[in-house]
């Protein structure tokens, strides 16, 4: 893993802080079934999986039952929200963008490999003018199937111009790390996200509590393979 990488970020709890308006969505449509609010603090470990998974799982702490057809519905209605309020409260973790600025320096390119839909985590990169960082934005309707699955990875990579052997995953949660070992890609865990799972128990190859760490955790995995 020598010279330039590719450096493919998970989007939801890694590059963006967008539990507000997630959990915003969320009980928006909760409310039109009259079940109370989810509140946010307890609602962060809940987002990572896509939209049906968020509402399935705001479902069960509510301990409503229902149909596949009413949560499709209920999906259907949580994405028309969300994708109007996509960006009122979500934005970038600190220290990131000047993060991307230093790596981008150094000539690695990056790209988005994430299970939201493709064009919400386009519209969302849009709307924070963060589009033109990234050579390729994918979800998990890009290629049809969804992280862990090393599928959706090696596709990313390519579309993003880029080598799977010089390509580096970062992320927040147990489908990033698994999608990286079933890559065979190291994976930089960042603490600061979504899991359920503490991440340090994810055993990621390099882990950082703040985006600022970056650029070092990506020259020491470099520095790894090449001395």
């Amino acid at each position: 893993m020598t010279g330039s990488q590719t450096i493919v970020f998970d989007l939801d709890g890694t590059l963006v802080d967008t539990a507000p308006d997630l959990i915003t969505a969320l009980n928006h449509v909760l409310a039109r079934e009259g079940l109370a609010p989810v509140p946010l603090t307890s609602a962060r470990h809940m987002i990572g999986a896509g939209a049906r998974k968020l509402i399935e799982r705001g479902l069960e702490v509510e301990g409503r039952q229902m149909t596949p057809a009413e949560v499709s519905r209920l999906t259907d209605d949580f994405i028309a929200f969300y994708a109007d309020h996509i960006a009122d409260d979500s934005r970038p973790f600190e220290g990131l963008l000047d993060a991307l600025d230093d790596l981008a320096g150094r000539g690695h390119r990056f790209a988005v490999c994430t299970n939201k839909l493709e064009w919400l985590s386009k519209l969302l990169l849009e709307k924070l003018a963060m589009t033109d960082r990234f050579a390729a934005i994918c979800g998990a309707d890009t290629f049809g199937v969804s992280k862990p699955d090393p599928t959706i990875l090696r596709q990313t990579v390519l579309k993003a111009g880029g080598d799977i052997t010089r390509a580096i995953m970062v992320g927040d949660a147990g489908p990033d790390v698994g999608v990286a070992r079933r890559a065979a890609i190291p994976v930089i865990g960042v603490t600061f996200g979504y899991t359920d799972v503490p991440m340090i128990e994810l055993k990621p190859d390099r882990l950082i509590t703040h985006m600022s760490q970056l650029p070092v955790a990506v020259e020491e995995l470099i520095s790894c393979v090449t001395n």
